[in-house]
């Protein structure tokens, strides 16, 4: 029998025992049966039908000795204990708001954690990135140059103490920097990030001398050509003792790596050539007596550690009148590469403008017929033996530059022309954009 009172359902039933005394009640709690569940029910129907007070008034009976009102208030308490209260179910409507609550609290933490762990992750993973792909600057004198440097005086160029690690773990590359006077440091900085070529505008003074700038009247009187390129070049071959022209296989140059490779200086002529011209030899003559500079004997072109290119109002036909010993050559036009007057005896550069060879780049991706007059120009300045060079290339957006620099270098560009010396010498271009990151950014 007890074993089937453990099985009954948890439901609570009150049952009145009054078998003891005619005077106590005994309430015993034990599950309730489905009949007595309806004896309750019955019960509160009953109360319900209670005489009115005008029937009780009417038999002359009081309320509170009425027997059936008697017999059922106690059926009414018992009603109440089996049947929940209002206040019990506002509590477990508040419990479940609070369990509700606390689940959504609990589910935010977790996003926001996981969030925060996302972002550092992220962040690690493009600092591991910039580590990787940004290799550690070499430490030798021309780091230590450029953290020195200083604008140049009436006095003349900066000077400083000759380091024999000047040129350190550089290694020289086909990079041309472009407007190299408009750089922190020109010159140096370029050599630093193993560009092998400079560029100069020069603007011929009264006195006869060049300043450098892009516009007359940006010129400063103690930038010259002098100031910021040549008494720093001058410098750089004597205390190196690089070796001259004439030596075929070259044990010193501008670079440690690579000896052999060649420095060039692009000098721009911004004002009359005709005028202008002959001044820049005399300005260029000294270091061709030293045996510095690339020249053309009359037979064959002699390479030096110094090339001169002259371009911008540079007259050609001057350029051509030294037959015999000629030291400046030309910056050829790409765009008419077939000329035959230009040729290795007279020109080094075959430029142009990158819009007058393929026009404007629509939706940032060059056209196969671009890509192709690219490859035929390039193409037809190395069977000449000039070096192509397309400059004012996009800037920006990055990912367009590095598309172009791509295509160029992909195509065997004589010399990639760059304003950013960093992200074109030591970035890895397929990662300059990085899960929506820009890595490469000027500098």
């Amino acid at each position: 029998m007890e074993d089937t009172k453990q099985q009954q359902p948890p439901q609570q039933r009150i049952i009145l025992d009054r078998s003891i005394s005619s005077t106590s009640t005994i309430v015993t709690l034990s599950p309730l049966s489905e009949k007595e569940k309806e004896s309750c029910i019955v019960v509160e129907t009953q109360i319900s039908s209670v005489d009115s007070d005008e029937e009780l008034d009417a038999q002359g009976t009081p309320k509170s000795r009425h027997p059936r009102l008697q017999k059922l208030a106690g059926f009414a308490k018992l009603k109440s204990l089996w049947t929940p209260s209002s206040t019990d179910e506002e509590s477990q409507t508040n419990s479940r708001r609070f369990i509700i609550t606390r689940r959504w609290l609990i589910i935010l933490a977790a996003l926001i954690s996981f969030g925060i762990i996302a972002g550092l992750t992220y962040v690690a993973f493009v600092a591991s990135l910039i580590r990787r792909l940004n290799p550690p600057q070499p430490s030798n004198g021309l780091q230590r140059i450029l953290k020195d440097w200083k604008e140049p005086t009436a006095e003349g160029a900066y000077t400083f103490d000759w380091m024999d690690d000047f040129s350190r773990d550089i290694v020289p590359k086909n990079c041309h920097s472009h407007n190299d006077y408009w750089r922190s440091v020109p010159l140096y900085e370029a050599l630093a990030a193993g560009c092998s070529s400079v560029e100069a505008d020069v603007w011929l003074t009264e006195d006869s001398d060049f300043l450098v700038s892009h516009t007359r009247k940006q010129a400063a009187k103690e930038r010259t050509l002098n100031s910021l390129f040549l008494d720093p070049i001058t410098n750089i071959f004597n205390q190196r003792n690089v070796s001259v022209a004439s030596t075929e296989d070259k044990e010193v140059g501008m670079f440690d790596v690579d000896p052999n490779v060649t420095t060039t200086l692009l000098i721009d002529m911004k004002a009359d050539g005709q005028k202008a011209f002959p001044v820049l030899l005399e300005k260029l003559r000294p270091l061709h007596e030293k045996g510095w500079l690339t020249y053309f004997d009359g037979t064959k072109v002699v390479r030096g550690p110094l090339t001169i290119v002259g371009s911008g109002r540079t007259p050609f036909d001057l350029v051509k009148a030294m037959d015999n010993d000629r030291f400046v050559f030309f910056d050829a036009p790409l765009s008419d590469i077939a000329n035959p007057e230009y040729t290795t005896e007279n020109s080094y550069y075959a430029s142009t403008k990158l819009y007058n060879a393929i026009g404007r780049i629509w939706f940032n991706v060059l056209a196969p017929n671009q890509v192709e007059t690219l490859k035929t120009q390039i193409k037809a300045a190395a069977d000449k033996g000039l070096v192509s060079r397309y400059w004012d290339l996009p800037a920006w957006p990055i990912s367009l530059r590095d598309k172009v620099w791509f295509t160029l270098t992909a195509n065997s560009v004589g010399v990639l022309n760059v304003d950013d010396l960093v992200s074109a010498t030591r970035w890895n271009w397929n990662w300059c954009i990085v899960a929506g990151i820009r890595l490469c950014g000027n500098s």
